[in-house]
């Protein structure tokens, strides 16, 4: 949140810039704007006159779904209906409406377009008579269609037509041909359905009806082929298997009648019970007779044997009697048991005809079944067609009368009236619009600088990219203007050129000096050498570590025994700042045996001790030079004279040297250019050169821009509070002297240029 907010401080700038740029594009636009009306009109798609028409179809209407409202939205939308509403109100011939009043920009950006057409100029006018009338009429439709909406009013079938134009005596009339060449057309639709419905009703009819003859008289054929004779609605095989089925159970139980009778009476035969008695036998006149005779005869002789005894003639005689009488109805029954087994031979012959009539009948009946299949198919055929037919024919007379129905299922619920105001431009809508772009725009702006800012801006930055400790910041400053110092230089003395190359020391209280007090501390906690030699390297060129160097020296020499050495070989910057007028220097004692004293200047206010690089010639080895035995031995005899030695080296970037003389500096600090030098470069030059890094003391952020450094600061980072430290920091000497007032210098608080002395 904390980063959001500092990224809103750094580029609110910009997002205002645009902000405004679009505000004011937008007023312009509302300057110029012609005013435009909106008319608008309300259809109604009714379900109850739907109702009516869709009588037709066989399955009902179709449902007003979302699906059907927003087709309805699509018709209104298209060709169809916008020609008919252009031929209606003749539009293509209508100036107002084919050329009505432009935007004052918008129109001469289109005349300069058209003067710019050179394919038309070219081209011509080749469109004939029809051809040119057809081109205004789609032209005049395309401006129809672009300035109409058509919108469903919530979840309602209600569909708003909205027409706009500079006018609103012609917005409320298109608006209103709309409506009625849509309410024409859904007429025509249903008109022209119906009788296309009616047509096809007829010719189907016809169809029906030859196919309904046919069905009717292969069922006929197919009944007469096959000896599928039908009475009462039912097939003569079926109805006389069903009467000899009866009958055969009638067989069956006679039958089983006589067979009982049968078997009784032969039982009781072979028995010989006298008392067993069959119905026919009460029934026959015979027995009754002989048993009437047979009880007289055995009441006689019952009575005769107790008066006259049982052996008397007459009671003999009677019991003979009795014994014929017995007999003959014995007879008697034995011819009735034939007259039984008469009728049951009689029943069984009976019921096997039955059985094989029925067995018979059945067989034909099956066949007839098999045969009734392909039947009962041809008679369903038959029945559809019939039905078919029966449906279709009242279906084309109801087609015949609904052709002339004038029913619709829509109609206009709210006429198009004239606005009274006008809907375009809306200044809250173009002036937001504006805002949002502007806010948009100027995001991106600042999103994409701040996504290619890849530079140092703060310490917390160089712990996390290098790894680093951060020695401070030295503010971004240039010299006073002035002309020249006032003074000539003198031989064997360091003659500061401006005053930037001794601003610490005129500075001792400002942020510059407790930066460069910060690194000669960072020195004397990580190197544990009573004589110390130390670096000063950058990245690139310009950084303005040749500045540092100058003051970092200065500001050593003020307590202890220092001496600064301009080691870059190829752009010696310390040298054309302090001993521009030396006549020899480092490359003198390392090449031709001079004694260093001799080639030294020295700073008569701190006792400072310069050894400038005086570049006479080009010199292509100087990496060697600064490994050479000669540069090791004057470092080695420096380092018992004095307890500093200050390196000022060329850059790690472009060259070589800082690589070769590394091993014999104690430690480096490094100098980076604030918001100029790449976070990636210096940390691959730094990974590539690792005995560099790893004796780096840390970065020193040169050229700070103070008003800008603290955007960049998180809250509750030291930095942050840069702004209160400034009772500790004062940038001018609190007794200058003349000279020291002809080299003041000022802090710059501005992103120009710095002077290429530094």
């Amino acid at each position: 949140m904390d980063g959001l907010i500092a990224i809103v401080r750094r580029q609110w700038r910009v997002v205002g810039l645009c902000v405004a740029v679009f505000l004011a594009l937008g007023i312009g636009y509302l300057l110029t704007a012609v005013p435009r009306y909106t008319a608008r009109t309300s259809v109604l798609i009714d379900r109850g006159n739907r109702q009516v028409v869709e009588q037709l179809s066989t399955i009902g209407g179709v449902l007003d779904d979302e699906a059907s409202v927003l087709s309805q939205v699509e018709l209104l939308r298209s060709e169809t209906i916008g020609l008919s509403a252009v031929d209606r109100l003749k539009l293509q011939d209508d100036p107002e409406f084919m050329a009505g009043r432009r935007n004052l920009i918008l129109a001469v950006a289109s005349d300069l377009r058209s003067m710019l057409h050179v394919g038309q100029w070219l081209r011509g006018d080749s469109q004939s008579g029809p051809d040119q009338i057809e081109a205004q009429r789609r032209q005049a439709l395309a401006m129809l269609l672009g300035n109409m909406k058509v919108s469903r009013v919530g979840r309602s079938y209600v569909l708003e037509i909205a027409f706009t134009a500079t006018s609103p005596r012609l917005a409320a009339a298109v608006a209103g041909a709309i409506a009625d060449a849509y309410l024409t057309d859904k007429l025509d639709a249903k008109y022209d359905a119906t009788r296309r419905a009616g047509n096809w009703l007829q010719e189907r009819i016809e169809e029906l009806r030859q196919r309904s003859l046919e069905s009717d008289l292969a069922v006929q054929r197919f009944r007469a082929a096959n000896g599928l004779v039908v009475a009462n609605d039912k097939l003569v095989s079926d109805q006389q298997l069903t009467e000899m089925n009866s009958e055969l159970i009638v067989a069956r139980a006679d039958t089983a009648r006589a067979r009982a009778r049968s078997e009784r009476i032969e039982a009781i035969i072979a028995s010989g019970e006298r008392d067993a008695i069959v119905t026919d036998a009460l029934d026959s006149s015979v027995i009754s007779s002989l048993r009437e005779k047979y009880l007289e005869s055995s009441k006689r002789e019952a009575e005769i044997s107790r008066r006259l005894g049982p052996d008397h003639v007459q009671a003999a005689r009677l019991r003979q009697d009795m014994a014929e009488y017995d007999r003959l109805m014995f007879d008697e029954i034995r011819r009735i048991a034939r007259s039984y087994q008469s009728e049951l031979e009689v029943a069984r012959s009976r019921e096997r005809q039955i059985t094989q009539g029925v067995r018979n009948a059945t067989d034909i009946s099956v066949t007839a079944s098999e045969t009734q299949v392909q039947l009962r198919e041809l008679e369903r055929a038959a029945e559809t067609y019939r039905n078919l037919y029966q449906t279709f024919l009242q279906r084309y007379q109801e087609a015949v009368q609904q052709q002339s129905f004038p029913v619709t299922e829509a109609r206009i619920i709210s006429r198009a009236v004239p606005p009274t105001g006008a809907s375009e431009p809306r200044l809250s809508l173009v002036l937001a619009l504006c805002l949002a772009l502007g806010c948009g725009v100027g995001g991106a702006v600042g999103a994409f600088r701040e996504f290619r800012d890849r530079f140092f801006r703060t310490g917390e930055q160089v712990r996390d990219v290098l790894g680093l400790e951060y020695l401070g910041s030295v503010p971004l400053v240039e010299p006073q203007p002035g002309g020249s110092p006032p003074t000539e230089p003198v031989k064997g003395e360091v003659w500061r050129k401006n005053g930037l190359s001794a601003f610490a020391l005129e500075h001792p209280s400002s942020a510059f000096a407790e930066t460069l007090r910060s690194a000669r501390i960072a020195a004397d906690v990580h190197i544990d050498r009573p004589h110390k030699i130390i670096g000063i390297v950058s990245m690139l060129p310009g950084e303005g570590k040749s500045a540092i160097a100058m003051n970092f020296a200065q500001a050593l020499a003020g307590s202890a025994r220092t001496l600064l050495i301009d080691a870059d070989l190829r752009n010696p910057g310390a040298t054309r700042a302090l001993g521009q007028h030396a006549e020899e220097g480092l490359l003198e004692v390392l090449l031709e045996g001079q004694t260093p004293a001799s080639a030294m200047l020295i700073d008569p206010e701190t006792g400072l001790r310069f050894l400038p690089a005086v570049v006479k010639r080009r010199t292509p080895h100087s990496s060697e030079l600064l490994a050479s035995a000669a540069m090791a031995r004057l470092l080695a005899q420096m380092a018992g004279d004095f307890d500093y030695i200050v390196l000022d080296l060329p850059p790690l970037g472009p060259v070589v040297d800082a690589r070769a003389i590394a091993p014999r500096v104690d430690g480096f600090i490094m100098v980076v250019e604030w918001g100029e030098t790449s976070r990636k470069a210096v940390k691959d030059t730094l990974n590539a050169e690792p005995q560099i890094a790893g004796r780096c003391l840390g970065v020193i952020l040169n050229k700070v821009d103070a008003a800008r450094m603290k955007l960049y600061e998180g809250y509750g980072s030291p930095d942050y509070y840069a702004s209160r430290y400034t009772q500790y920091y004062h940038e001018t000497h609190p007794d200058p002297t003349p000279a020291s007032v002809g080299t003041a210098t000022r802090i710059k608080t501005t992103r120009e240029k710095p002077d290429n002395s530094r």
